[in-house]
């Protein structure tokens, strides 16, 4: 066999080893094989890696895309907000003994701590603010408060007035709501938060007239405290309640018309009359 023959069928032989993997001994020029040489083949098995490409089409590979994160919860309520959502909030806490005070319908200090409380017990963030995980945690572990519990301390809103109440100066009282309107020719002057007597001293109901005022009363059948009294039927008077700004709805009176707030029945004192209408009514 002549030298180009030679040679050529050595390169055949070592490009079918080299598909197999094997190691190829070209021959020599006496025909004899010479020093064992190994044929690297490209790895037929594993397939290319696919190139990345920029929208715009260049080949430049595309900048890794950001990491996403979760997003933060929504914020329902946070302090110096206020209304009925406060309301609540405030109720609820107060099923779970995180608050004790209110509803108030304000979103204050003693609002936040509780909130803050809550969130710590249970492992979330204590931000001191309402957002929807705290309360969906919170609504989870409590009943829905009924109007008693909404307006356990801080009043109710008040009814229509009476139309016995639309004529005149009227102290315009109301046991539904437990409210008492102020009002002048139909007006309402002002509106606060009452309590009346329990069910052994009721409150009596109908239309009376101031006849007395006392600033500084004192009970002498029950010898206690009854700031700014304005008498309307026997014993029974519109007066500031220490106890009742205290211990608010858990409590009652001996038959009067108790008010918590007492600014607001020192301005009422001021301005009510001997003579003006009292109308207690359901």
């Amino acid at each position: 066999m002549g030298r180009k023959a030679v040679a050529a069928l050595a390169a055949l032989t070592a490009i079918a080893a080299g598909t197999a993997g094997c190691t190829v001994r070209p021959a020599g020029a006496d025909g004899e094989g010479g020093p064992p040489v190994r044929i690297e083949m490209p790895d037929r098995t594993t397939p290319a890696a696919p190139t990345s490409r920029a929208p715009d089409g260049t080949g430049r590979p595309s900048p890794a895309a950001p990491a996403t994160t979760a997003r933060a919860p929504r914020v329902l309520w946070s302090p110096g907000d206020s209304g009925r959502g406060i309301r609540e909030l405030q109720a609820r806490l107060r099923q779970v003994a995180w608050i004790f005070h209110g509803p108030t319908g304000t979103y204050d200090g003693l609002t936040e701590k509780a909130v803050r409380g809550f969130q710590g017990k249970r492992g979330l963030p204590e931000t001191g603010v309402t957002d929807s995980v705290t309360w969906q945690r919170l609504l989870a572990m409590t009943h829905e408060p009924g109007r008693w519990e909404l307006y356990l301390m801080g009043g109710q809103p008040a009814d229509r007035p009476d139309a016995r109440c639309r004529i005149g100066r009227v102290l315009c009282i109301s046991k539904s709501s437990r409210t008492l309107r102020w009002m002048i020719d139909g007006r309402t002057v002002s509106t606060m938060p009452v309590r009346f007597g329990s069910e052994y001293t009721p409150t009596r109901e109908g239309v009376f007239h101031v006849y007395w005022k006392s600033r500084h009363h004192v009970s002498t059948l029950y010898d206690s405290p009854m700031p700014y009294a304005m008498f309307f039927s026997g014993g029974q008077a519109v007066h500031f309640s220490a106890d009742f700004a205290a211990r608010g709805y858990g409590g009652a009176s001996h038959g009067c018309v108790n008010v918590r707030d007492e600014a607001a029945i020192a301005r009422l004192y001021e301005q009510v009359r001997d003579g003006d209408k009292v109308v207690v009514h359901w």
